[in-house]
């Protein structure tokens, strides 16, 4: 594949390009995140009970923490590029193609570290749902446990918080992923006549 000389040829339409897609990127991670953020605050602060089934050390508890610091770092990345976007319209000196493609791969790194992270968490989680639902009888599953049974034979509400969390925050990585491929593609290729601004 080709790469595009630097300075750009278009300066103002690639500044332009990377003002948008980091704008886009930024709201739509934060909009993204209040979600699992709100839900990761009401644990910490221990409102929810704690289920005897989630105690000890768990190393699911350590990718979710991981995940959510994943994706707030893409999106404090993000909020850079309408700053770089500014800077390559201006023609700034002091910006170098290559610097501002390792600026667009630390992003895609990083999303694919949650990804990567999100997926791992939403098997497991898929899997201990399996795993309790295949040991409880299959007429149905008993919602409420009664007292002296094995409370890791239970589903309980923070399985579904869990899944949707972990679901919203790997939609927001695939968004982060596409969003800094885009940019990749408009960086690294030459622009012809026939391209056009995003």
């Amino acid at each position: 594949m080709a790469v595009a000389p630097w300075p750009p040829k278009n300066p103002a339409q690639l500044g332009a390009t990377f003002k948008k897609i980091g704008w886009i990127g930024f709201i739509t991670q934060l909009v993204l995140l209040a979600i699992p953020l709100m839900l990761a605050l009401y644990m910490v602060l221990g409102f929810s009970p704690e289920s005897p089934a989630r105690k000890g050390i768990d190393l699911s508890n350590y990718l979710s923490y991981g995940s959510l610091i994943v994706t707030i770092f893409t999106a404090v990345w993000f909020f850079r590029y309408p700053r770089l976007g500014r800077r390559i319209a201006a023609s700034d000196p002091a910006l170098s193609g290559g610097g501002v493609l390792k600026t667009i791969w630390i992003g895609v790194w990083a999303s694919a570290i949650g990804i990567v992270f999100s997926m791992l968490l939403l098997f497991g989680s898929a899997g201990r749902m399996l795993f309790v639902m295949l040991a409880n009888p299959q007429t149905g599953l008993n919602i409420s446990p009664q007292i002296g049974t094995n409370p890791g034979q239970f589903i309980s509400a923070l399985d579904g918080i869990s899944l949707i969390s972990l679901l919203i925050l790997l939609t927001a990585e695939l968004v982060v992923l596409g969003l800094s491929m885009w940019l990749l593609y408009r960086t690294a290729t030459p622009q012809t006549k026939s391209a056009t601004q995003l």
